[in-house]
Order: structure tokens, then sequence, then C-alpha cells
């Protein structure tokens, strides 16, 4: 028994969403892999700056007991070549708008962490017509400039480590929000991180920089969730305050206790959050969102 119970913890299985129906979709640019988990409304997770749709595992299971979640790698992420080819915000996001037309959905509910919340508000605000409704986590209006962020891009663009670097676990340590003692669950965090190429990691980082849709929030005009650890470094209060306020029909909802990687470490909470935001919308209750 122990030893089944070692083997779960080295190996992450058990913060997997489950086997899934696994597919690739082959779009302009590159082919995408992709999974599917449970059945209902579609509900399309975008994956953040490191770890792929595998990080997302403990929250797409949770998910996957009332909607059919579909989460794909992001360019880059399963072929780091992929660089070779320049590209920004602008082709992540038309990847994102092709897999969704290429899978024959039809404006279905998106919801982006981190990274995947910049791809998703990005896509809201030129395609509001291309989804039902919108959920970020771990994103503000623009990139915060602070010594943290600039720490981190500056060691991930200039320094090559290995695939396992002490400081760099000691960052991700600050995005759960408060010390996390070693285990399975920081284990699992790290471990999935540096499954994503440093290179690809740092390209990110670089287009998260630019980021900044203050000007353009007005244009997002579907019911929209704003999630948000109330220990999150990355992300300001003058950040969410005018996200929130750019999008008309949107709540905010503060997570108490937690950090930038909320969707990893406290899923049951966002799980629940996001039912509570999506489902009377499925069942055509759409009204303005109160705070």
């Amino acid at each position: 028994m122990k030893a089944s119970v070692d083997w779960l913890s080295a190996s992450g299985a058990e913060f997997s969403a489950g086997a899934g129906q696994v597919g690739c979709a082959h779009l302009r640019h590159y082919s995408a892999t992709f999974k599917e988990w449970g059945e209902g409304q579609p509900l399309l997770l975008v994956p953040g700056l490191a770890g792929g749709f595998e990080l997302l595992g403990p929250l797409a299971r949770l998910l996957a007991q009332d909607f059919r979640v579909i989460s794909y790698q992001l360019r880059g992420e399963d072929d780091p070549f992929a660089l070779r080819q320049r590209f920004g915000l602008t082709e992540l996001v038309e990847d994102l708008a092709e897999f969704t037309a290429w899978l024959g959905l039809e404006r279905p509910a998106v919801m982006g962490v981190s990274f995947g919340g910049i791809l998703a508000l990005e896509l809201a605000a030129r395609y509001p017509a291309r989804l039902r409704s919108l959920v970020v986590q771990g994103v503000g209006s623009r990139f915060e400039r602070g010594l943290l962020q600039r720490v981190a891009g500056w060691v991930l663009s200039c320094y090559p480590l290995p695939s396992d670097n002490a400081f760099v676990n000691q960052f991700f340590n600050l995005l759960f929000g408060g010390r996390q003692n070693p285990g399975p669950l920081f284990e699992f965090v790290t471990r999935q991180c540096w499954q994503t190429d440093q290179s690809v990691m740092a390209h990110r980082f670089r287009l998260a920089e630019r980021f900044n849709l203050v000007d353009r929030l007005h244009r997002i005009r579907v019911p929209s969730l704003i999630l948000s650890g109330e220990r999150d470094l990355l992300v300001s209060p003058e950040s969410l305050k005018a996200l929130h306020k750019g999008i008309e029909n949107s709540r905010l909802v503060p997570l108490k206790r937690c950090g930038h990687l909320a969707f990893a470490t406290q899923p049951h909470r966002i799980a629940d959050e996001v039912r509570r935001f999506l489902q009377p919308l499925n069942v055509g209750q759409v009204a303005n969102l109160p705070d």
C-alpha cells in the first residue's frame, strides 16, 4: 500500500485529470495536442506560462463533473523549436480562435489562468461574439512591473538553468501565496513547470511584459468572472480594479489565503466559483452580474 502511495506522489498521478480523450488539432502554424474530460456544456481551459494543460489536472478533474472540459498545449509547449518562427500574443490568440473553430465549438465558455488568462482576455476583446462567457484567474488589466517580475524575467532570459533549479523553485513557491512545505503538491507543480522548456517560458514572459488591455477592456461584452488570490504577488489591486471596472458585465471574486497558483492549490474553491457562475448562464439566465 505504501509503495502505491509513494508512486502516486512521485508520478503526480494523484493530481491528474484522468486519461480523458486525447486528440491533435492540425492548425495553420502547429499541431496542438489537446485533451477532453467529461460531458455537458463545453468549457475551454487555456493553460498558463509553464506546465502545459497537465498542470490544470486537479481543476480539470473537478470541472469535468459538470462540463465537457477541453484544454490544449500552447504553441511551443511540445516543440520549443517553434520559436524559430517569430510569433507574439496576436498569433497565440489566433491559435486559440482557430482551435475553437477546429473543434466546431459555437460560443463556448473560455477560462484562462495566468498567461492563459491574458490570451482569454485578448480573445474576448478581439472576438466577443465567439465565446459565451469568460473566466480568468491570476491576471489583471496589464502586466505588473515589480521587482519580483523583473527578477523572474531576468533569470529565465539570461541564465541557462538545469531542469530543476532551486532558485526558480523558490520563485514557484512564492506563487503559492505562502510558505509551501515540501510534499506531493509542491513536487507536482515544480516538476510539471519544468516540463516546459526554459526558452519557451522566457519567450512567454517577454510577451506578458507587453500586455496592457486597459484601453480595450470595453470591447469585452460577455459575462465575465474574475478570480484573484488575495496573496497573488503578480497582480496588483489597482490592475484588478481596472479589469473589473473596464468589463461592464463582470464579477470580481477575491480568494482568501490563495496565491497566483490558486487553480492548483485550491481547485475545489475555483471549481465551485466557476460552477456558480456558469450554470445559470447555461440555462439562459444571463443578466448583469452583481459584485
